[in-house]
């Protein structure tokens, strides 16, 4: 039994020899069974390059497992709002435009409010990316912008808050004009607009002035003193022109300083053409309505120590009475007066009206006997009361008097037109 054992293990060796050496001597590049079977290209059905060493089974290597510590990321942007006036500005233009703009996001919300609470309307862009407020601000006055803006990675809102003050006029000024606005005014009215406060930059005041004639007429302005500035067409103003104006002067400053209360605009329209021409020569009044004429009047002027003034006046102010009070022209003692006349119409600022005078009817038409105003009828001055308005030009010529001077009334039509405008 010993034997059969023997032999059995004897036949297993040379059985395994045989295959060594089958095995070793297999294949084109030489390689050993063990050394194909420790190759993993092999392995993995990938031939190893030729004429590289076989790997052996010792030789595979395991790569290091590695450990890192992760950052956690850096946090989105917020929405950027900016507001305009900055936070903490002062002097700011009351018309200045107030604007918040939002990047990297949206606007939710925005208020405004002045110092008592009040709320300032505004307007939210559709695409939220802005607000404009809609109200022109106070003098002096400090606001607030509260706003509230979504961010557009993560959609985090955050809040912001902002203010400003506005300028502090060291004075104030507001504009008067004239014609006031619905009247309706004669071919020669100028248009008068008076401050009731110097102005000292006139080229800052005229910018807040604008004129608008339809149709279309050429004119320029004059300044009369240093509150008050005229505008008067060219020539005569067609009848039937309306005429807008507007003094934007709120915000402005005017010089020094000095701002603008608030703005005022007017509109109104010329009337037909209606003018009397005075003939010292003739003593007569010719009242011409479109260019016809439409009366012959009497008249008795002022004598050759009171002569009334010659050019063009224009008719100002209307009374059923007035007291005629000589002193209020420096007239006292010897010759003064001081009488009611009926129907006077004033057509200077010194004293010179159309007005009844019944006391010197026998001297009308022929001889001068007043102290410098149209001596007419009673009812001669009640139709001249009746048919004449504001802006009407009476024409005085050949008197031995002066001529009217342009700041008497409403003297501009004295100057030609382009001596005129040269002063503004």
């Amino acid at each position: 039994m010993r034997i059969r054992r023997l032999r059995t293990a004897g036949a297993a060796l040379a059985v395994l020899t045989v295959i060594l050496s089958a095995c070793s001597a297999a294949g084109p590049s030489g390689s050993s069974v063990l050394g194909t079977l420790a190759d993993p290209a092999v392995s993995n059905g990938t031939a190893p390059a030729t004429g590289a060493p076989a790997a052996t089974a010792s030789a595979a290597v395991t790569a290091p497992s590695t450990t890192s510590s992760s950052q956690p990321p850096p946090p989105p942007p917020p929405a950027e709002v900016t507001a305009s006036p900055a936070d903490g500005a002062q002097g700011v233009d009351p018309l200045a435009p107030v604007t918040v703009t939002v990047a990297k996001g949206t606007l939710e919300s925005v208020r405004m409010t002045n110092p008592d609470g009040e709320e300032i309307l505004g307007t939210l862009a559709a695409d939220k990316l802005s607000w404009t407020a809609q109200t022109e601000l106070g003098y002096g006055r400090t606001y607030t912008l509260t706003s509230s803006a979504r961010s557009a990675s993560v959609g985090a809102v955050n809040e912001s808050t902002s203010s400003f003050t506005t300028v502090v006029p060291n004075n104030k000024t507001k504009a008067y004009t004239f014609p006031s606005n619905g009247m309706t005014v004669g071919v020669a009215q100028p248009i008068a607009i008076h401050f009731d406060e110097p102005v000292p930059d006139r080229a800052a005041a005229l910018r807040t002035i604008s004129v608008t004639t339809t149709p279309a007429q050429n004119g320029g302005f004059r300044w009369i003193d240093d509150q008050e500035v005229r505008w008067r067409p060219a020539d005569f103003w067609q009848p039937g022109t309306t005429v807008a104006v507007a003094v934007d002067v709120y915000g402005k400053d005017l010089g020094d300083g000095l701002y603008g209360q608030e703005d005022t605009a007017v509109t109104f329209t010329i009337g037909r053409s209606l003018i009397a021409e005075i003939d010292d020569n003739s003593h007569t009044m010719v009242v011409k309505e479109n260019g016809s004429v439409i009366n012959e009047i009497p008249v008795s002027l002022g004598s050759n120590r009171y002569p009334t003034y010659n050019g063009i006046h224009v008719v100002a102010e209307k009374y059923d009475w007035k007291l005629m009070d000589s002193s209020t022209w420096g007239l006292t003692g010897a010759g003064a007066y001081r009488t009611n006349v009926q129907w006077a119409t004033r057509i200077s600022s010194s004293g010179e009206f159309v007005h009844a005078a019944p006391w010197s009817v026998g001297s009308q038409g022929y001889e001068n006997v007043s102290h410098g105003c149209v001596n007419v009828s009673t009812e001669a001055a009640r139709w001249f009361y009746d048919t004449f308005i504001p802006g009407d030009p009476v024409i005085i010529s050949n008197t031995v008097g002066p001529d009217l001077e342009i700041w008497d009334g409403y003297g501009d039509f004295q100057l030609p037109f382009d001596q005129y405008v040269q002063q503004a």
